[in-house]
């Protein structure tokens, strides 16, 4: 049994060390995390699934961040302990922080990350949405929350200042 919980702030360093197991050394050099530096994840949507004895086996994490002067979340890192993967606990994540995110009244949700798997959560390729480099155009993917979210959204990708 999993239960999915919204990640609390005694979370945070076991998070921290379950992206350390789960991504290559150095993931903190990545464009993404300038993004991220001094702005907190986004309270209710970045969550943790625990096993029933309390262990953690996947998290997932959300931050706001600006596109020109619209808002948008950016997706991200979202990791499953090796030993559970197979298990759909990264896509049950994704899929209910998505739907958290829209009853939340955000419009429009980005990541950087492999389109195949992403685009069976709806994910497609954004044009003319930059992410700080170095980062590959063909990496930026977008999901509309709302119909049109996306519509005329252009520019860079900078950090949330709210």
């Amino acid at each position: 049994m999993i239960e999915l919980q919204a990640e609390r702030a005694d979370d945070r360093w076991e998070v921290e060390a379950l992206y350390d197991l789960c991504f290559a050394p150095g993931r903190e050099a990545l464009s993404s995390y300038r993004l991220r530096e001094g702005v907190p994840p986004v309270a209710g949507l970045s969550q943790v699934a625990r096993d029933s004895d309390g262990i953690l086996a996947a998290a997932i994490r959300f931050w706001p961040v600006l596109i020109g002067d619209a808002p948008a979340l950016l997706l991200g890192p979202v990791a499953v302990h090796p030993t559970r993967q197979g298990e759909g606990l990264g896509g049950s994540l994704i899929r209910d922080s998505l739907a958290k995110a829209q009853e939340s009244g955000w419009a429009r949700v980005m990541l950087v990350g492999d389109a195949p798997y992403y685009r069976r959560f709806g994910f497609t390729r954004l044009e003319g949405v930059e992410m700080p480099p170095p980062t590959n155009p063909d990496r930026v993917l977008g999901l509309a929350l709302q119909d049109g979210a996306w519509d005329g959204i252009r520019g860079q990708v900078t950090r949330w200042q709210g």
